[in-house]
């Protein structure tokens, strides 16, 4: 889907937010700017999130709680390409009592379920219309298949 604005962007995180279950991992992938944590903005607050949500860079972990599961957010950028989670217990956070968006995920792999939903956030702003981005949402696992069926047909998704 394309998305024009961060109204738009928030709008497609608020649909997922509304399917997702216990046991979801969403990884966000994009660079920087792409609009990860703006996702997660919109994905929390239709969640029933009232504090400010922002980046986890420094904590590396912001947890929520929801009215059904606990929300954990994990910006683990500042990890690198060395890693350095072997000792962290951050596969912890993917269990089958909560819901986890992921950003970087790629310095995590070893941690991470093989079960995911990938949004991808590409940025394709113009000299003239800035906002702009690209988002793919893909499933790796029969858990987040179905999340992503119900997605496609609540939201008429097109990836």
């Amino acid at each position: 889907m394309n998305s024009e604005s961060v109204e738009t962007t928030q709008k497609l995180a608020k649909t997922l937010a509304q399917i997702v279950t216990p046991g979801t991992t969403i990884l966000l992938h994009g660079d920087l700017g792409a609009g990860k944590t703006t996702f997660t903005q919109g994905f929390a607050r239709a969640l029933g999130i009232k504090r400010p949500v922002k980046s986890p860079t420094f904590t590396l972990v912001r947890e929520y709680q929801t009215p059904d599961f606990m929300l954990y957010h994990l910006d683990v950028y500042r990890l690198g390409e060395e890693g350095g989670a072997d000792d962290l217990g951050l596969a912890e956070y993917f269990n089958a009592s909560s819901v986890s968006l992921v950003e970087w995920s790629e310095y995590i792999q070893a941690d991470l379920p093989s079960d995911v939903l990938n949004v991808t956030l590409t940025r394709t702003d113009t000299y003239d219309k800035i906002d702009q981005r690209k988002i793919e949402v893909t499933a790796t696992g029969s858990h987040s298949q179905q999340i992503l069926n119900q997605l496609e047909q609540t939201y008429g998704l097109d990836n």
